[in-house]
């Protein structure tokens, strides 16, 4: 076991998240839902994934939001009372989030990078993602397209955010074959789904999608 993985590191959920507004967020689901509802789902799964976040009770919880939290975007987005929060800056998605994890790791804390994009990312799979990474350098959880839902890292590489095909069915592949190849541990959780197009919404919840789901346990 590489002494990285066996020291127990603080870990810091980092959310990555666009502002829920109609037009900028979930946009491929603007066919199936409408530009309106296709922001309101997208602010639901923003307000489930947070409090998911904040009820795993893993660590500090760090929204990393684009655009920045002072625009008119957030205005009207209440967010859960002791969330820190950053911008992702500038950059395609691999150097965004690249910044977030090496900032992290400079801190000295473990991260585990989520989006919003996954109905079943529930504080019991973010505990257990925090807890694979006191064994591990690194854990995955795929998503049923290819990509990832959910990415923890007890180190940081920047080989693991570099030219990458973001939103193509390799992500996951890719990213699994690079931890291999830095020769780091790696837990593979169960795959999970994205609600990224219309024939995802069939993943949702009963209710969820019209706002009137329950909250996760």
């Amino acid at each position: 076991m590489p002494a990285e993985a066996a020291t127990a590191k603080p870990v810091r959920i980092l959310v990555f998240a666009k502002a829920p507004r109609p037009g900028f967020a979930k946009t491929r689901l603007i066919p199936a839902l409408g530009a309106a509802g296709a922001a309101a789902l997208a602010r639901r799964m923003l307000d489930d994934t947070l409090a998911a976040a904040v009820a795993a009770a893993v660590g500090p919880v760090e929204l990393v939001a684009t655009p920045p939290i002072c625009t008119r975007a957030w205005s009207d987005v209440a967010l859960p009372a002791g969330i820190a929060v950053t911008d992702q800056g500038e950059g395609d998605l691999g150097r965004r989030m690249a910044r977030a994890v090496r900032r992290t790791a400079e801190r000295g804390e473990a991260a585990l990078l989520i989006g919003t994009d996954c109905v079943d990312l529930s504080p019991a799979v973010l505990r257990a993602a925090a807890a694979a990474l006191r064994t591990h350098d690194a854990v995955i959880h795929p998503s049923t397209d290819g990509g990832y839902v959910l990415l923890g890292l007890a180190r940081f590489s920047p080989q693991l955010f570099s030219d990458i095909a973001w939103s193509t069915e390799t992500v996951a592949a890719v990213t699994i074959t690079r931890l291999c190849a830095l020769g780091w541990s790696l837990h593979v959780g169960k795959a999970m789904h994205d609600i990224d197009v219309a024939d995802d919404l069939r993943h949702v919840p009963a209710g969820r999608a019209d706002g009137d789901g329950p909250a996760r346990q």
